[in-house]
């Protein structure tokens, strides 16, 4: 008769979660963007979530939660209900936070609901800058010592990761590391000339270098990109560099990891079938990100990649706290 009954309650809950999954969105979904406004995620997730929120038939409000390289915005979306109705919209910091130390939680926690896209690196140095390009950075580094001002956006931000790339190939660099809130409020800063070498992600200092407001230094691939071709590619400068390229960042949503199957797959149909807008695919050509647009079993896959190479880069250039086997995480190639 017990057996019947918690049976009986168990039904009971399946059928009451399957009508609010058919329901759904009932109410406001929270969409919480891990980067400041302005920068290449800010700019990702407002331009695609307007096209997923027609398909849902649902509103998403997004707010910028800046802070510990993404963390905290981390943090606050894993301790909310997870019913899907508070969305992470993040980039690639979270792969990173168990080997730098900054949190306890990654995307193993969650689930893809779309990995939408990819960018690449590029180094952006201010108009007044005395350099214009990559060499001329190194030169002028090695000769003047503790003045260069590199933004940077934390521990394991893609500025730390490309940082570490040209510290792994060239040797430590003596400048002067000065911390914003995501690339956009550094790229503003380097324009005003606050500082004076950004590494960012190509689709968010693109509109600036066509505007004559920073100067291309190196892209961070192993050839030109047609979206900016006056940018030469780092391996013309160093081809030590093809052993660690192509790398680059992502931008991806993500709901809690026991967020509802059937809540999942709207989700994922909405922003996979928003990812192919017109008005969106154009932007993101026009700004030099590479469409992805992937979820499942594709998209776990590529990140477990990702941190499996990204982990192991900061860890051979002495920037992890704690080394990546510590969490499982196999050297590449073994």
């Amino acid at each position: 008769m017990k057996r019947f009954a918690l049976g009986a309650v168990s039904a009971l809950v399946l059928a009451a979660t399957g009508a609010l999954a058919a329901d759904y969105p009932a109410k406001e979904i929270q969409g919480i963007i891990q980067w400041g406004a302005g920068g290449s995620t800010d700019t990702v997730m407002r331009s695609v979530t307007p096209h997923a929120e027609e398909i849902l038939g649902g509103t998403v409000v997004m707010q910028n939660m800046t802070g510990g390289v993404g963390a905290i915005a981390l943090n606050y979306v894993a301790d909310q209900s997870a019913d899907g109705y508070t969305l992470l919209m993040g980039a690639e910091n979270p792969l990173l936070y168990k080997v730098m130390g900054l949190g306890k939680k990654d995307y193993s926690d969650f689930v893809p609901v779309n990995v939408l896209a990819r960018g690449t690196p590029i180094l952006v140095a201010s108009p007044n800058a005395p350099f214009d390009d990559y060499a001329g950075m190194m030169a002028y580094i090695k000769e003047h010592p503790g003045e260069v001002r590199f933004g940077a956006t934390g521990p394991g931000g893609l500025p730390s990761v490309v940082t570490a790339m040209i510290e792994t190939i060239e040797g430590d660099l003596d400048v002067i590391s000065v911390p914003y809130d995501g690339d956009g409020p550094a790229l503003t800063a380097l324009q005003g000339g606050a500082i004076d070498v950004m590494p960012a992600v190509l689709g968010a200092a693109i509109e600036g270098i066509r505007a004559g407001n920073m100067k291309p230094l190196a892209l961070f691939d192993v050839a030109k990109s047609d979206k900016l071709p006056e940018a030469p590619a780092v391996t013309d400068f160093n081809a030590a560099y093809n052993d660690y390229l192509p790398w680059g960042p992502f931008f991806g949503v993500f709901v809690a990891k026991d967020t509802p199957a059937d809540v999942v797959e709207k989700l994922a149909g909405a922003y996979a079938e928003a990812a192919t807008n017109p008005e969106f695919v154009e932007l993101m050509n026009n700004r030099g990100f590479t469409m992805m647009n992937i979820a499942g079993a594709e998209a776990e896959s590529f990140l477990s990649t990702w941190q499996q190479n990204t982990t192991w880069l900061l860890q051979d250039a002495g920037l992890t706290k704690t080394s990546p086997e510590e969490f499982g995480i196999a050297r590449p190639g073994k």
